[in-house]
């Protein structure tokens, strides 16, 4: 299945509808993201009241109006990401609505579409069968362009490639290599892949990104079965009779929303599902708004 532009772009208002609120501090994972910038910044500039520290005097004002002029700091949040989109040949098979390959490039769209729209920027690694693509991060909807467009890119490529028999194999791992280097401490790493053939050292990778920035992890999956929509059936009995009993998600079903991998934790997404369920889904994964 092919993955186009329009279908990204338009995934924008999708994504946006299920984020009321504009500034986010989690990802998918349920882990609250730690604030980190790159150190303060001036926040606003006024006189000078008893008690305030004088370290703070802001010279250039106090010399133009003759009076003490104190700096306000607040918090620097320069929010980047990385999204990591998996397009090795484990993520091109799909059973009912699309290829894990697309699934996983519309999970990592609306992320990507939400977190420039609250003021963040976004940059890509497409791990392609044949050579990677690299996005450098950049805000606002032209950073968000420039990501979709290495997605189809690098999606189009590791389509081709299989059509010719062509697979290098690389590991997960393999694949990550120096992925440090293409975002600057602090940042997120959001993967989202099947996680097939992760590489022995893989779990050690995850343990190494988290130390300096947060990695992510979106499993992109599969539902093994056709399951019937939640709802009240008609059954009957050995004896004849006949019940009506319900149908639903259990605490079991619940508790797919997260699964272990490489002893991190990863938010599902169901490539059968329709975008607009894993876009609640995903929704749901970004939990606390920013303090001031």
């Amino acid at each position: 299945m092919s993955l186009t532009t329009d279908a990204l772009i338009a995934l924008r208002q999708i994504a946006l509808s299920e984020h009321k609120n504009p500034a986010v501090a989690a990802l998918p994972g349920g882990f609250l993201t730690r604030k980190r910038g790159q150190g303060i910044e001036v926040a606003d500039v006024r006189e000078y009241v008893a008690g305030d520290d004088i370290r703070h005097l802001d010279r250039g004002t106090t010399a133009r109006t003759g009076r003490l002029h104190i700096r306000q700091f607040q918090e620097e949040r320069d929010r980047v990401a990385l999204l990591v989109a998996d397009f090795r040949a484990p993520m091109f098979w799909g059973l009912q609505r699309a290829f894990l390959s697309v699934a996983a490039a519309e999970a990592l769209a609306l992320i990507g579409w939400h977190m420039v729209e609250s003021g963040g920027r976004v940059g890509l690694l497409a791990i392609s069968i044949d050579t990677s693509v690299v996005v450098p991060p950049r805000g606002k909807t032209r950073g968000m362009l420039d990501v979709i467009g290495g997605l189809v890119q690098a999606h189009s490529r590791s389509l081709n490639a299989l059509q010719n028999g062509e697979d290098e194999g690389w590991t997960l791992e393999q694949s990550l290599t120096g992925v440090e280097r293409l975002t600057p401490t602090g940042s997120e790493i959001i993967i989202a892949s099947g996680f097939d053939h992760q590489g022995d050292g893989y779990s050690d990778l995850l343990d190494r990104l988290d130390h300096r920035r947060n990695p992510r992890l979106v499993l992109v999956t599969e539902s093994k079965t056709h399951e019937m929509p939640s709802g009240w059936y008609p059954i009957r009995l050995s004896d004849g009779q006949q019940r009506r009993v319900y149908l639903g998600k259990t605490a079991a079903d619940d508790a797919l929303i997260y699964q272990k991998v490489a002893a991190h934790t990863a938010l599902v997404v169901n490539a059968s599902d329709p975008v607009e369920a894993t876009s609640r889904r995903i929704s749901s994964a970004f939990a606390a708004r920013y303090v001031p």
